[in-house]
């Protein structure tokens, strides 16, 4: 006789949270009611050590009626007693196999479902469920029903074998809502979902597959029939032991997965276990995506919880500066909340996240030094995201991130790390030198690397926009401060030397400003240098904003109205300078004029757009035209 019973909490505003509110994808309801089945049968194998009777050929089975418009999920799992029943799925929310676990010893014991609402989503796509279930404890079979309102039945039943069988009764279509229930019913629906998020559950999800043939003495008249497939393939790849694993098993799962047809750079492959247990399997793409460096970019590692997928790219789990990384994380120490779509609590994912973000670290130094082509390689196509890294934060990364960066330099062109610089550096050397430009050849021909290459110093070339704003974060390295060649005072003669200059400059203070006067508004000085040996004449800026971070952030989209202050510095050893005295002797408003052409060229030699190309044009006219006439 069947009994009628209430849901023992405030059951139908429970029941339709559980059912409108908390899932956000109705496909899920799949993934949960296997996973409850694989729980039961976990259970069952666990008794089956202390009890030989107990079998051990344990399988999920899926069955498709589309004309009676049904879903039918069973296992041979441990199975419902009566008072289980109630207890268990009576009471929303309470977990049996939460409970189950509880009173057991042995912590290592693997149960997906310990949040007793996964059943619950059955009602998303099913208008009635009906369980079927016998417990290996009793003789006795029940089926419980409901139709997901206020109440459920459970009567007596008839089951050969112990387990449990889920009938869902699935919903019509509802067009106003564009509820689309049929595509449950078609076994390709059934056999990508089980793919996609219980492709890994330990034990084979089966289901009666239609093939078609084509006996070649029928003329071609095609045959239908059913054939039993395993759905899942049981056991992740990142689950097997290291030495089990295939180089290019590794690499077809990857492909497979990430939908890359490329095998990855590097493979980092790892096993925790202590106070936070996870396994993860990382991947560096070969080649980086194309969006990489776009909004649209989604960063994040796949999770999985014993195997069961949760969700797709999980943001928490990589930092932004190794965003190129792709792979996933199985834990079974997750707090997962009651959909298993989101994590309840965030401490053990912030752990996993810090323990991912140190192995990838060490994983590309020792790449750096033992397979250096290979991290060239990784460099050339991510360097930029590391130095992201150091600049983003203020600088909270850069002691994580600064030997693992690389530049060219004015003596070599393979990649050499700060490490291997201020190893090399000269013994007088004072500072970290660098020059920015488009390539290695532009530096190289930048005036104000004059006296630097007469010294003989390695300058780092900065060629990414990135550069020059990571240094003012990272400002100096094994107590070395980083100096722009073309920025400040670069403190290369000695005090006799400046001595000289500061008389020379007291000296020639009249030329000076009246250069300085024909360029108002345009440089905020004009000095004699000690930075030029042969070329006439550059642009400096002063301390804080360069004129290469001017470049920059003018080329923004939001071009902000940003200048530095620009100085002029001429070579008062060259010709020029002396032919400058000469002219502002006789016709100082021709001084003025050489000072605008003066202050035109070095503007084009730093790369920045003539101020008014008219006026530059008149001048050089205008010269050429008076040295004719001369």
């Amino acid at each position: 006789m069947a009994k009628t019973k209430q849901f023992k909490t405030e059951s139908k505003k429970l029941l339709d949270l559980m059912i409108n509110s908390i899932y956000t994808h109705k496909e899920i309801f799949l993934r949960e009611l296997i996973s409850n089945a694989s729980d039961a049968i976990d259970k069952r194998h666990y008794l089956s050590l202390t009890n030989a009777d107990l079998m051990d050929d344990y399988q999920i089975v899926i069955d498709l009626d589309e004309e009676a418009r049904t879903i039918t999920i069973s296992d041979n799992g441990v199975g419902f007693t009566e008072d289980e029943l109630i207890n268990n799925l009576g009471v929303i929310a309470r977990s049996g196999s939460k409970e189950f676990k509880d009173g057991l010893d042995n912590d290592d014991l693997e149960i997906i479902g310990q949040f007793g609402v996964g059943f619950y989503s059955a009602f998303m796509v099913s208008k009635k469920v009906t369980v079927l279930t016998k417990s290996v404890n009793s003789d006795q079979a029940y089926k419980w029903t409901s139709e997901g309102t206020s109440s459920y039945t459970i009567s007596n039943a008839e089951k050969d074998e112990p387990g449990t069988t889920i009938i869902l009764s699935v919903r019509d279509n509802n067009e106003e809502l564009e509820d689309n229930y049929d595509e449950y019913l078609r076994e390709y629906s059934i056999k990508n979902l089980v793919k996609k998020y219980s492709d890994y559950v330990r034990y084979p999800i089966k289901m009666d597959i239609t093939k078609t043939d084509y006996p070649e003495d029928e003329k071609g008249k095609a045959i239908e029939y059913s054939e039993t497939e395993v759905l899942n393939s049981m056991i992740p790849i990142w689950k097997k032991s290291k030495s089990d694993i295939k180089e290019e098993d590794l690499n077809e799962f990857y492909k497979h997965q990430f939908n890359d047809y490329t095998d990855p750079l590097k493979v980092i492959h790892s096993k925790v276990e202590g106070l936070t247990t996870y396994t993860s399997l990382l991947f560096i793409p070969k080649k980086p995506p194309v969006d990489l460096y776009s909004e649209k970019f989604e960063k994040g590692l796949q999770l999985y919880s014993k195997g069961v997928f949760i969700m797709d790219k999980n943001k928490q789990l990589i930092p932004d500066y190794f965003r190129f990384v792709r792979g996933l994380v199985d834990s079974s120490d997750l707090s997962l909340n009651i959909s298993r779509e989101m994590l309840q609590h965030d401490r053990q994912l912030k752990k996993i996240a810090s323990h991912l973000e140190k192995k990838i670290k060490n994983e590309l130094e020792k790449m750096q030094k033992n397979e250096r082509e290979l991290y060239n390689e990784f460099y050339t196509n991510y360097g930029v995201n590391l130095k992201y890294g150091i600049y983003e934060g203020y600088g909270v990364n850069k002691e994580l991130l600064q030997d693992l960066i690389m530049f060219k330099t004015s003596k070599s062109d393979d990649f050499v790390t700060l490490k291997e610089y201020t190893k090399n550096i000269k013994e007088e050397q004072k500072y970290i030198y660098y020059a920015s430009g488009k390539n290695k050849q532009s530096i190289l021909s930048l005036p104000q690397m004059d006296l630097i290459k007469d010294k003989d110093y390695e300058v780092l070339l900065f060629t990414d926009d990135i550069d020059e704003f990571m240094v003012s974060i990272l400002m100096k390295y094994n107590d070395l401060e980083f100096k722009n060649v073309a920025q400040g005072d670069l403190d290369l003669i000695d005090e006799s030397e400046i001595e000289k200059f500061d008389e020379l400059e007291k000296e020639k203070k009249s030329l000076l400003d009246l250069i300085k006067e024909s360029l108002t508004d345009k440089v905020t000085d004009v000095k004699l240098s000690k930075r030029l040996k042969d070329s006439p004449v550059c642009l400096v800026s002063g301390e804080g904003l360069s004129m290469e971070m001017e470049k920059v952030l003018k080329n923004m989209p939001t071009n902000p109205d940003v200048k530095a202050s620009k100085i002029l510095e001429i070579n008062p050893n060259h010709d020029l300078f002396k032919t400058l005295e000469k002219v502002n002797e006789t016709n100082p408003d021709k001084v003025k004029e050489y000072a605008k052409i003066l202050y035109s060229q070095a503007l084009l030699i730093e790369g920045l757009p003539l101020e008014n190309p008219v006026e530059f044009s008149n001048l050089m006219v205008k010269l050429m035209v008076d040295a004719n006439k001369e």
